[in-house]
C-alpha cells in the first residue's frame, strides 16, 4: 500500500504509463528471478531509490527507468522486509498483501 505522500503520484497518468511501458520493456518477468534462471511474472514496478516526501516530485527518481525494477510479489516482499533483518523462507505475501506459506 502506498504511503500517504505517494498516493497522488501512484494514481497519476504519468506513473501508470511509465509503469506499463517499463513492465513491457522487461517482458513482464521478475528481474531478480530471471537472474536466478527462473521465469516468474513480475507484479510490482519497484523504485530502487525509495520514494520519500523529499523526492516524490523529482521525475529523475520517480519516472527514471534506471531507478525501476520489475519484481514478483515474493521478491518485492523480501526487498521491503530485508530492512528489518527478519527473513523467513517459508512464508510470503500474496497479491493482496496477506501472509501465506511459500510453495
Amino acid at each position: 500500500m502506498a504511503r500517504d505522500f505517494a498516493i497522488k503520484f501512484y494514481n497519476s497518468k504519468e506513473w501508470k504509463k511509465c509503469r506499463e511501458a517499463y513492465k513491457q520493456s522487461v517482458n513482464g518477468l521478475c528481474e531478480r528471478c530471471l537472474k536466478a534462471g527462473k521465469y516468474v511474472p513480475g507484479d510490482e514496478v519497484h523504485h530502487k531509490i525509495y520514494l520519500s516526501p523529499d523526492n516524490i516530485n523529482n521525475p529523475d527518481i520517480t519516472l527514471n527507468w534506471d531507478n525501476l525494477e520489475l519484481l514478483c510479489a515474493s521478491c518485492h516482499s523480501k526487498e521491503h522486509m530485508s530492512k528489518y533483518d527478519v527473513v523467513r523462507e517459508d512464508v510470503m505475501f500474496d497479491e493482496n498483501g496477506d501472509l501465506i506459506r511459500s510453495e
